[in-house]
């Protein structure tokens, strides 16, 4: 079998809050591959966030190496950064700017020329369809809208990586299957797509690989194909819960969720 690229290498990975805070995430050690999509699952306060953010630059790690492409995230950052699409769960986006402007904004910083943004702008529309509302100013945009934009923001220059945090809480039904198609064209394209979810199903349905993580460890890693082989009958959501449960309990750890971290 053909070794594909290694797009994200992460190892060793720990970060705390604060100096006499527990570790958030210790020693997650994982890589994605060329032409994939990695899907992070875990409860709230298991470290999903913290591993993004981390991986994005948006938050220094206090052990470990992350490259993105070969390129360190500490060492080199602006090569490290150019090579990573990245849309947040708080939608963060120039709220007064048209969605046509922010677009061009985010074209303009990545050295995207004129006909190359005009023809990806062009594709996502065919996608993700904000229509007219591209024009409008994005204040006006619904959460759904919002979504698409980061997105849409995020793949302007067409990164080798493009990293999702909860990117289909709480969109409607038509809403997440636009999303969903559009990443697995991302896909299709040879990138890679690291997103994390509390929507398993969808994780189950478009990811290659995914990654529990529990109270800041890496307990599971594992192809979705290799899951459906050995669980037929059984639900990645089904398996993921009783997966956690057994966990805490050799850890002896309380089952009530923590914060969003």
């Amino acid at each position: 079998m053909e070794e594909k690229e290694t797009i994200l290498k992460v190892e060793n990975l720990s970060k705390k809050y604060h100096e006499k805070d527990d570790y958030a995430i210790e020693n997650i050690t994982f890589s994605c591959y060329a032409q994939e999509i990695v899907g992070i699952i875990g409860q709230n306060g298991a470290g999903k966030s913290t591993i993004i953010k981390s991986i994005t630059g948006i938050h220094p790690f206090n052990e470990g190496s992350i490259e993105i492409c070969g390129y360190d995230i500490v060492k080199d950052m602006l090569n490290a950064k150019q090579n990573i699409g990245y849309a947040s769960d708080d939608h963060a986006v120039f709220e007064k700017m048209t969605g046509l402007e922010y677009l061009n904004f985010l074209a303009d910083i990545y050295g995207v020329d004129t006909a190359t943004r005009k023809a990806r702008i062009d594709e996502f529309q065919t996608y993700l369809n904000l229509g007219d509302a591209i024009k409008k100013q994005i204040s006006s945009y619904s959460h759904g809208m919002h979504q698409k934009i980061s997105i849409m923001g995020a793949l302007i220059h067409q990164p080798e990586l493009l990293v999702l945090d909860e990117p289909l809480t709480g969109l409607d039904p038509q809403t997440v299957e636009a999303v969903k198609n559009f990443l697995v064209s991302h896909k299709e394209k040879g990138k890679t797509v690291l997103f994390s979810s509390h929507n398993l199903n969808i994780v189950e349905q478009i990811c290659d690989r995914y990654i529990v993580i529990n109270h800041g460890k890496l307990i599971e890693e594992n192809t979705i194909a290799s899951f459906k082989e050995v669980n037929p009958n059984q639900s990645l959501e089904s398996y993921f819960l009783k997966l956690v449960i057994a966990n805490n309990k050799m850890r002896n750890i309380d089952t009530n969720d923590g914060d969003s971290r």
